[in-house]
């Protein structure tokens, strides 16, 4: 059943793009808006992706792939 209109909260996530060495992207990677600012930036961020990326290569028996460029595409 479809969520009322306006019963998401806003800026519980930040949304990335990500890039990866073999040259394929993904978008739209979902990160904790609470993971983000502060001296270390969208650094963190990185660690939550690369763990995402870990467990789901885990499950799908591949190793994961290296990130080479990740930036933001909106702070919903």
């Amino acid at each position: 059943m479809a969520k009322k209109p306006g019963t998401n909260p806003k800026g519980e996530f930040a949304f990335f793009n990500v890039v990866y060495e073999d040259g394929s992207q993904r978008s739209n990677r979902r990160v904790p808006a609470e993971l983000l600012g502060g001296l270390d930036g969208d650094e963190p961020a990185r660690s939550f992706i690369m763990e995402q990326d870990r467990e789901i290569a885990e499950k799908s028996g591949r190793p994961p792939l290296a990130i080479r460029a990740f930036h933001i595409l909106i702070e919903a």
